[in-house]
């Protein structure tokens, strides 16, 4: 039939096309899980670049294998979760979150310049200590309320705790109080 006239086998593919029909009931976890699924991809594959061994003797790729094989089911999980769930309104994925996004990422970055120093710029390490107040500050002004005494107090926290861990615990060497204090 032509001159778009259905005929019983057009109107048969479109039912069995309509039965096969997906509905995703949560947008946000549907691509949550995705990202998972392709981070744990992503580090499983990378993984077996490294000597992997077994688990008497673990090789340097063991952890990050595993780690990206539990990451890769989680995400699947999350994903089959997101297609059988019904949620209100969908759980739609909202707009990008532009001011959180640069605050945390750069908040990171300055972490990364203040605890190494950038030598070829002339900036000196300024050590875990102060890496970790600038980290606080700059990304707690990511969230909608910035509150000095409360900032201050968990960045007190964490640089205890830091320095108690990885400076006394793990005894990891890097410098901890500005290479123009420490010398």
């Amino acid at each position: 039939m032509r001159g778009g006239g259905s005929s019983p086998h057009n109107r048969a593919v479109e039912i069995s096309a309509k039965e096969t029909y997906v509905k995703i009931k949560s947008q946000k976890d549907f691509f949550s899980g995705l990202m998972f699924m392709g981070v744990g991809v992503a580090f499983a594959w990378g993984a077996t670049t490294y000597n992997v061994g077994n688990g008497a003797r673990m090789g340097p790729g063991y952890f990050p294998l595993l780690l990206g094989i539990l990451l890769a089911l989680i995400g699947a999980a999350v994903t089959f979760f997101s297609i059988t769930i019904e949620t209100q309104d969908g759980d739609k994925v909202g707009k990008w979150a532009w001011k959180q996004l640069f605050f945390i990422i750069g908040a990171n970055l300055l972490f990364g310049v203040l605890l190494a120093g950038l030598p070829s710029f002339g900036v000196p390490a300024m050590g875990l200590i102060v890496a970790i107040y600038g980290l606080t500050f700059v990304s707690s002004l990511a969230g909608d309320h910035f509150r000095f005494k409360e900032v201050f107090i968990l960045a007190t926290i964490l640089a205890v705790l830091s320095y108690a861990a990885f400076v006394w615990g793990l005894k990891l060497q890097f410098p901890v109080w500005p290479s123009f204090i420490a010398g």
